[in-house]
């Protein structure tokens, strides 16, 4: 994808993403802020019947009851489209947020560093929305060599809700821990783009190496958060977009599930 496909992309989300106050070397963190009335009339335009099929079936999805699966319905393209961009998940990631930083706040820490929570990144703490909405939000089959196009452009903002999280979980005392299913390849670009949308102060920033590039992402969270658990850590808090960064074994006590119905990773 090239730079000024990007800009086209990232144009057609003012209604969607801040403009305000924006660094020239940084793009605008999402923060949906008003429902746009010309996504509602298209949302009313689909069929009632589609829109019940196509909730009921992102409502399977997120309750992880088709995994495994590889697209979106194609009847469900915009649909998906009007959820990405409209009221619903900005008002599921606030709920999840919400929760996470209500439960964060309620756990009493031991003092010693080695309170724990984890993280994910893509469509945990950075959106790649803008290059979902150029590949019909799930809907094309995933093309790894394009998506590490768009990673190593380091230009995915930030997820706002989970900003917030993140830096109340810092504030409270916790140790944070990055877990991505990125490549260790891409970690300069990564660190880049997490400074730039606003993310600081982590502890470590795990990513696969070339040895573990096959591994399913559950196996591979699993086996490092049983690391963690080894070097005495103790996990109280996860946050992913997919079953994967939460199930397998050495579970944080809470995991917090954020919602996508764009892609799924076993």
């Amino acid at each position: 994808m090239t730079s000024l496909q990007i800009f086209l992309i990232l144009s057609l989300f003012s209604v969607s993403f801040s403009l305000e106050n924006v660094d020239n070397r940084v793009l605008p963190r999402p923060l949906i802020i008003e429902y746009s009335e010309n996504i509602e009339s298209q949302f009313k335009k689909i069929d009632d019947e589609v829109k019940l099929r196509c909730t009921s079936w992102r409502f399977a999805a997120e309750a992880n009851n088709l995994n495994p699966w590889k697209s979106i319905p194609r009847e469900c393209v915009e649909y998906v489209k009007d959820y990405m961009l409209g009221k619903g998940y900005a008002i599921d990631l606030e709920t999840v947020s919400k929760e996470a930083g209500d439960y964060a706040k309620s756990v009493e820490l031991n003092g010693d560093g080695k309170d724990v929570w984890i993280f994910d990144i893509d469509e945990t703490l950075l959106s790649n929305l803008p290059y979902y909405a150029a590949h019909e939000y799930g809907y094309e089959l995933f093309n790894h060599a394009e998506f590490d196009k768009w990673v190593e452009m380091a230009m995915a903002p930030a997820i706002e809700p989970s900003l917030k999280l993140y830096e109340e979980v810092l504030n409270l005392g916790f140790k944070v821990i990055l877990l991505t299913g990125r490549s260790e390849s891409h970690r300069s670009v990564t660190i880049d783009n997490l400074i730039n949308a606003g993310f600081r102060n982590w502890h470590d920033l795990i990513l696969r190496g070339p040895d573990e590039r096959m591994k399913l992402a559950a196996t591979y969270k699993s086996e490092k958060r049983s690391e963690m658990e080894k070097e005495g850590y103790r996990i109280l808090g996860n946050s992913g977009d997919q079953w994967s960064d939460l199930l397998g074994y050495s579970w944080s006590v809470r995991s917090f599930k954020l919602p996508n119905p764009m892609y799924y990773i076993p």
